[in-house]
């Protein structure tokens, strides 16, 4: 056989080699802010939802329609860059071989970059990004027939424990402060909202906002403690909220400060200090290894990642069980087509059981009037939690039980 013979045999070979392994894998992308000052949150995520699929890829893989696949996984930085996030969408949405997607941190990049997902029909579970806006704009639209889920304790619910904590304090006047991003305005309007069904129980006295990256709160909190402010109600995605708590501390205003799950990062907790002592937010998993449940996990974390704290915990288990679900939902799709994942997430037949809880048909059929349809967590699935130097713990012991993992529906 002549040379240039040989080499188009073993192109073609090749080729057909591929195209065999190719079909032996599933898919999956993972998207996330992997660096800059969302990063806690995005790599614990990925981070999780890579132990679970490494975890099944040990077991054999996915049985899909009878055969066993391995999960192949995509990775992509969105660092937390809204328009970086559309290009990531874009290209992952293009491939065409891409089965589902995992991940956005950041409520922007879901706004930005989610609508290439939804052209092509392709499936994503968003997680940990919490900001209403994700779901709503497709609820706003109209859309029928939609392909994202999410798997996060959305603003909706942890606004409402936010201002309900501040009226069990007996508290009457708040400051509302909040970052520039897309997340945090969506969390300021939760939380007014919320604030408004209360009656007038609880007066808003002043509304600050910060841009990422400040690093003096001097200003605002001022303006906060002259207007008779008794507790600062936050919202935001990086570790500026440090600087709140720092500056708290040296004007002398101790007042509680409560906000989103957010403040539970590494980034706020570690750069805060003491100061950020006794700061409570609403959590869907506290990484305490005297719950029974979330102890494997956490072990499991540890060791694979060499770490003795995960970064994001919150993050890294929703992850990880939003892993687990799409999983499932594959086997009983029995295919790898994104149009036949979706049917199965919102019919899911199996309860799993994840780190978090055990999921029981947390999904179903997309509701444009309802987006609840393609929310999996309720209010009943998070609790508060307290930073309690350097760590985040639960607010009240006795909520432990919930920790334990009831399922969502």
């Amino acid at each position: 056989m002549k040379p240039s013979r040989c080499i188009a045999a073993l192109l073609i070979a090749t080729s057909f080699s591929s195209v065999a392994m190719a079909a032996d894998v599933v898919k999956i992308a993972l998207t996330g802010p992997f660096s800059g000052g969302s990063a806690p949150m995005g790599v614990s995520m990925r981070d999780g939802a890579k132990l679970a699929f490494s975890q099944i890829n040990q077991r054999g893989g996915i049985s899909v329609g009878g055969k066993m696949m391995k999960v192949e996984l995509i990775e992509r930085d969105d660092e937390g860059k809204n328009d970086r996030g559309a290009l990531v969408a874009q290209e992952i949405s293009s491939m065409g071989d891409v089965s589902a997607v995992i991940g956005t941190v950041n409520t922007g990049v879901a706004v930005m970059g989610d609508k290439y997902y939804v052209e092509k029909g392709i499936v994503k579970i968003i997680s940990p990004a919490a900001g209403s806006l994700s779901l709503t704009q497709w609820s706003k639209a109209g859309v029928k027939d939609l392909p994202i889920f999410r798997f996060a304790a959305h603003d909706g619910i942890q606004a409402q424990m936010v201002v309900e904590k501040a009226l069990m304090f007996g508290l009457s006047k708040v400051a509302v402060l909040h970052d520039a991003t897309n997340y945090g305005v969506s969390g300021r309007d939760d939380l007014i909202a919320q604030i408004n069904r209360q009656g007038g129980k609880l007066k808003v006295v002043a509304i600050e906002k910060f841009a990422i990256g400040d690093k003096d709160m001097t200003g605002q909190l001022i303006k906060a403690k002259a207007a008779g402010a008794q507790a600062i109600l936050i919202w935001g995605i990086g570790p500026e909220m440090a600087a709140v708590a720092s500056g708290k501390e040296k004007l002398g205003f101790r007042v509680p400060m409560i906000g989103g799950w957010t403040l539970s990062m590494s980034n706020f907790i570690d750069t805060a200090g003491a100061a950020g002592n006794g700061t409570l937010m609403p959590q869907t998993f506290i990484e305490d290894e005297s719950i029974a449940r979330a102890k494997p996990f956490i072990l499991a974390y540890h060791k694979a990642y060499g770490v003795a704290k995960i970064p994001s915990p919150v993050s890294a288990a929703q992850g990880y069980d939003a892993a687990l679900l799409l999983a499932e939902a594959i086997h009983e799709a029995g295919s790898r087509s994104p149009a036949k994942i979706k049917l199965s997430l919102e019919n899911l037949k199996v309860t799993v059981k994840g780190a978090i809880a055990d999921w029981k048909k947390p999904w179903s059929k997309w509701n444009p009037s309802n987006v609840e349809t393609h929310e999996a967590f309720r209010r009943a699935n998070t609790v508060m939690g307290k930073v309690q130097n350097g760590r985040v713990v639960l607010a009240n012991p006795a909520e432990k039980f919930v920790m334990e993992g009831v399922s969502t529906k």
